[in-house]
């Protein structure tokens, strides 16, 4: 399945190449809407709230009345994933929020607020949050990003990495969303093509949905993880017109 992306920034769509340098930009919403409306899945990106330099409230709860999407950028506490459920969204995606080294806390909505500590599971990926998210929002509403940047698990807008690799970190993950999000960061934007021994490995690696993106450029590609029973997530290439959608 191919699935559109909505990617936001300053108030417009945009691409960017590695989550870095500014490529496109768009400010014809109806345009682009009405070119996914078909789409029974779209992926909606708030870049600004993922990058802590804003966000995209208004847009978010406007294009979720009209295409059904996943949603994430920046979701940091289950009452962040509730309030974009609330305005819409199918599915919201969880990412960065999940690893790091710092204190763990008992519930997800505490993990900004100095909860007491707990005792950690994984020393990289905080499973008591994302135990907690399945508890307060449902499997089913949760898709959990692991992006890899030089083969290590991406965090904070891309801007850092941990110790972790992508399999690690679905295979600890996998009991606690519907959903797995990749994002090859290193062919993001790039239209380079993705790295089909990846998405071979991770979807080795769990039973659910697997949604790969990063560099994809043309429909063979699609069909190809399509065949592996991975699902697509495609920017660049068509907000280029490289690939019609």
């Amino acid at each position: 399945m191919l699935i559109p992306s909505i990617d936001l920034m300053g108030g417009r769509i945009v691409q960017l190449v590695q989550g870095e340098k500014l490529k496109l930009a768009f400010d014809d919403f109806e345009y682009w809407i009405g070119r996914f409306e078909k789409y029974p899945l779209v992926q909606l990106i708030d870049l600004d709230a993922a990058m802590r330099q804003g966000e995209n409230t208004a847009l978010i709860e406007m294009i979720c009345g009209r295409l059904r999407c996943q949603v994430g950028g920046g979701l940091r506490t289950a009452e962040d994933g509730r309030r974009l459920l609330g305005a819409g969204a199918k599915r919201v995606i969880y990412g960065s929020s999940l690893f790091g080294e710092s204190t763990s806390h008992s519930s997800p909505d505490s993990a900004m607020n100095g909860a007491r500590e707990i005792q950690r599971r994984h020393k990289v990926i905080r499973l008591e949050f994302a135990e907690g998210l399945k508890r307060e929002l449902g499997e089913d509403a949760l898709c959990f990003a692991v992006d890899t940047k030089g083969g290590k698990v991406a965090v904070k807008g891309w801007k850092g990495t941990v110790d972790l690799t992508p399999e690690e970190a679905v295979t600890w993950l996998e009991d606690y969303c519907a959903a797995f999000l990749y994002t090859h960061v290193d062919t993001e934007g790039t239209m380079q093509g993705f790295p089909m021994n990846v998405a071979a490995m991770l979807r080795a690696s769990t039973a659910k949905q697997l949604i790969v993106a990063g560099g994809i450029r043309e429909a063979r590609e699609v069909e190809e993880l399509d065949a592996m029973g991975v699902d697509a997530v495609a920017g660049m290439a068509v907000y280029s017109g490289m690939m019609e959608a």
